[in-house]
Order: structure tokens, then C-alpha cells, then sequence
């Protein structure tokens, strides 16, 4: 089972990125998936998950700005970002829990994200 991120970039302060993340080999079923990050020098830190059934959460830095999104049918987990700004560089992971014959954890292999003028 592979997560495999893409969509990161440089962005400047107030503009916006999408980033998706697709889970790829033999498995039952992709239960919850969330979106990670982590700055340089500084702990990985939550941005955001969804449940199976479209339920959201989000860290308060970034609510009002991101949104989670996926599609079950493709096993696809995205990120909308949106007025971003430079405390919003991190490297930015994905993350999902994945039903082989027991609920497992994977992650993405991360995508760098810089808001920068």
C-alpha cells in the first residue's frame, strides 16, 4: 500500500495551492484520512482530517482557509488551501488509516509547500 502526494510549491502570501494524495495497492477499504505538516525545525502537527463519511476537522489556524476533501470511489484525500500565508510553509503529509486484514497507518511521502514573496 503506497500514499502518494503531489501539489505542492511556491506560492505567494495569499495565494493558493491544491494538494492530493491518491492510496494505491491491494486493500479493503481506506477508512479516515488527514492532512499533516511539518516546519522546519518543529514538530509534525495536524492540518485537518475527514471520516470515511465526509466529516471534518480542522486545526484553528487554518479554518475559514483549507478544505479537506476526498473521493472514496479513488481512494483520494485532497487539500484546498487558500489565502495562505508564510507560517503556512511546511513539509505537508498525508496520512490514512487503511484496512488490509487489520486497520493499519500509512503516509504519504510528503510534498514542501513555501509561501513566499
Amino acid at each position: 500500500v503506497q500514499l502518494q502526494a503531489s501539489g505542492g510549491g511556491l506560492v505567494q502570501p495569499g495565494g493558493s495551492l491544491r494538494l492530493s494524495c491518491a492510496a494505491s495497492g491491494r486493500f479493503l477499504v481506506v477508512s479516515d484520512m488527514a492532512w499533516y505538516r511539518q516546519a522546519s525545525g518543529k514538530q509534525r502537527e495536524l492540518v485537518a482530517t475527514i471520516t470515511r463519511g465526509g466529516r471534518t476537522e480542522y486545526r484553528d489556524s487554518v479554518k475559514g482557509r483549507f478544505t479537506i476533501s476526498r473521493d472514496n470511489a479513488k481512494n483520494t484525500v485532497s487539500l484546498q488551501m487558500s489565502v495562505l500565508k508564510p507560517e503556512d510553509t511546511a513539509v505537508y503529509y498525508c496520512w490514512a488509516e487503511i484496512v488490509l486484514t487489520r486497520l493499519a497507518t500509512f503516509w504519504g511521502q510528503g510534498t514542501l509547500v513555501t509561501v513566499s514573496s
